[in-house]
């Protein structure tokens, strides 16, 4: 006997007829469980479908869930191109100092801390590295809030933020980018011969045998912050202020390169400059023992 098999809807059995053995009632049945059997399948499939969709998991909530999010997508980016990431990144986290600054003037060490809030649930190799400085200026308090994004140890992309607060509140005022690739560090300057804040925003670079230093000398007049002077790349320097002078020692990398090979130390170099109210002045610029 042939196995069961449903019958083309369109043929017809005489009734009580057999077929192969089987009554054409018998193949009635049949079609009948098939049916059933296949509806309930389309069902168990639908609900399986409908469970995958629900594993799918949810879009990130609360700042820290999107910050992380996007920086997740930064590796593998060179710094170039990854303008439309960090600067959605940016956005948030301006935005939400703004917001939580608005009703109260933090100092620089809870400012680093919102920060670090902010990027807590980064991981490696998506580094964030908060820098923030809180310093009184014509009876208000100027609040930097700023902070380095990496994803390797040369893709970095820098934010300085400033604020001004006065009688417990605080707005943004200036919002600039400082070079990129490196490090995030201020130095403030005491009052002296002009009436606007001063601060040196400086980092160091990674990428040769020695780090390279980058310096921008800011004045901030409660509105605007703009460069007075800057250098960049400056191999191998360390910066000093005392007063009213400042000195950057440094090499110079082809005398660097062509005394390591002859197995002797380099010249080194001690560049003086004198602050002045329009940014700064070169006093001199000699060598020094190494």
């Amino acid at each position: 006997m042939r196995p069961d098999w449903v019958a083309p809807a369109a043929h017809k059995f005489p009734q009580g007829k057999r077929v192969n053995g089987m009554h054409a009632s018998s193949n009635r049945k049949t079609v009948r469980y098939y049916i059933p059997m296949a509806l309930l399948m389309t069902l168990v499939l639908g609900v399986g479908a409908a469970e995958g969709k629900k594993r799918t998991p949810p879009p990130p909530t609360g700042l820290p869930a999107q910050i992380n999010a996007l920086a997740k997508q930064l590796p593998g980016v060179m710094l170039e191109d990854s303008g439309p990431i960090t600067d959605q990144i940016q956005k948030l986290v301006v935005d939400h100092m703004s917001e939580w600054m608005a009703s109260r003037t933090p100092t620089d060490v809870e400012t680093r801390r919102e920060l670090e809030n902010v990027f807590s649930l980064l991981q490696y190799p998506e580094v964030a590295m908060p820098a923030a400085f809180a310093c009184p200026w014509k009876g208000q308090m100027v609040i930097g809030a700023g902070y380095t994004l990496g994803w390797t140890d040369f893709d970095r992309q820098n934010v300085v933020a400033v604020f001004v607060s006065s009688a417990g509140k605080s707005h943004l005022a200036a919002i600039t980018n400082f070079v990129p690739r490196t490090d995030l560090h201020y130095e403030m300057l005491p009052q002296l011969a002009w009436d606007d804040l001063r601060f040196f925003v400086y980092g160091n670079r990674l990428g040769k045998s020695q780090e390279r230093l980058s310096v921008a000398l800011c004045s901030f007049d409660g509105q605007n912050l703009k460069t007075l002077w800057g250098r960049r790349d400056i191999y191998d320097g360390e910066m000093d202020v005392l007063k009213d002078k400042v000195t950057i020692k440094y090499l110079k990398e082809d005398e660097y390169v062509q005394a390591v090979e002859r197995k002797r130390h380099p010249p080194r170099h001690l560049a003086t400059y004198q602050l002045t109210p329009a940014g700064m002045q070169l006093l001199s610029d000699t060598e020094v023992p190494f």
